[in-house]
């Protein structure tokens, strides 16, 4: 069964993602008897020694009562940054709480997105959720809303909650979310829609199943998110589940019955390539021929002979995407170039570029150790 995955005895280390629509009602107050179940849920898996992370929305919303600010808190980046600075003591007190009367020990970690997309940063942040989970602890995380801004967040608890069970070496990811998975069309308007139980692979088709719209209209993530949620945890060899949060008890529920969506986890490459592939922003962009896309997709280097175009200001050691003849991206890396001297040597052949810059070229654009296939 898919639920077997997210075992104890199967995956070491777990992280649950949980939205503000499941954790707080349509007044902003917490559904606290169901987020007793999903504590409870939660002592099980440790008492069967399973090390967890839990990625928590619902600051902004229980800030917003709080302070009774209008829409939840968002009708302004000020508002929603005021809402997430007063909700995020409650909804930390709230964790503690609950977790300390089953025998638990909480602990707090906010970060934003810069804190995952820089390397140093993201080391640092494994490095802590690693010793707290080593000393078993529940680390409770969410976006820093106080301080972030609408070019410097993730936008949605899914993609951060993949992001961290990366930082934390986590064999699952687990989103409770509004609906109980993936289904092969909107079910909240195709009735003859169907469940997908099992994705191994997100493609064209499986991305056409996505939609952009939450059910409740009170979280930022919809379907869309999850399938970026659903790659990120992927390409670092975890399996990433998408369950039904509307049931009480959700996670002893899908231990029994396993309904949901299973994206399995892909053959793991190094972790520096893992978090590569998992960022979500990107300094520039080179586009390439297709011999050079094909030369990618066999592990090759990319030269300066099959880049056609370079867009974006960056420095070398940036991270770029490379996109293919037909705009999509293809892989990703570390630029050996600054976007100047990128654009100066774009097309040429390696004997030409010493000419070209003035001093002695590197070996490539963007090297294959420092590449990862997207």
């Amino acid at each position: 069964m898919s639920a077997d995955r997210f075992a104890p005895a199967n995956c070491p280390r777990l992280v649950v993602k949980i939205g503000s629509a499941l954790l707080v009602d349509p007044d902003g107050k917490v559904r606290r008897q169901w987020l007793e179940g999903v504590v409870a849920d939660l002592a099980a898996r440790h008492a069967a020694g399973q090390k967890i992370a839990v990625v928590s929305s619902g600051a902004i919303a229980l800030g917003a009562r709080r302070l009774g600010l209008p829409k939840g808190g968002r009708a302004s980046l000020e508002d929603a940054q005021a809402a997430a600075a007063t909700g995020q003591i409650a909804l930390s007190h709230c964790w503690a709480e609950l977790l300390h009367d089953r025998g638990l020990t909480a602990a707090q970690m906010l970060v934003t997105l810069d804190d995952l997309e820089d390397r140093r940063r993201y080391l640092n942040a494994a490095s802590t959720l690693d010793r707290l989970l080593s000393l078993g602890v529940v680390p409770v995380i969410n976006e820093n809303d106080s301080v972030a801004t609408e070019e410097i967040r993730f936008g949605d608890n899914d993609r951060l909650a993949a992001r961290i069970g990366q930082a934390a070496e986590a064999q699952g990811v687990i989103l409770l979310s509004d609906i109980d998975g993936l289904y092969t069309a909107n079910p909240h308007r195709d009735p003859a829609a169907k469940l997908v139980p099992e994705v191994r692979r997100i493609d064209a088709r499986i991305r056409a199943m996505a939609d952009g719209g939450s059910a409740s209209g009170m979280g930022s993530g919809g379907m869309v998110s999850k399938l970026e949620a659903a790659r990120i945890a992927q390409r670092s060899g975890a399996h990433l589940a998408i369950i039904s949060g509307k049931r009480d008890h959700p996670l002893a529920a899908f231990d029994a019955d396993g309904v949901g969506t299973v994206f399995v986890g892909e053959k793991q490459g190094t972790a520096r390539k893992a978090w590569l592939a998992g960022r979500l922003t990107v300094r520039g962009r080179i586009a390439v021929d297709a011999g050079a896309a094909t030369a990618l997709g066999q592990g090759r280097s990319l030269l300066a002979a099959g880049a056609v175009s370079v867009d974006g200001r960056f420095a070398r050691g940036d991270v770029v995407d490379i996109v293919g003849p037909d705009g999509h991206a293809i892989a990703r890396g570390l630029i050996e170039y600054d976007a100047e001297d990128a654009a100066r040597i774009v097309g040429r052949r390696s004997d030409a570029l010493e000419v070209i810059l003035g001093y002695a070229p590197r070996s490539a654009l963007v090297h294959r150790d420092h590449m990862v296939l997207l």
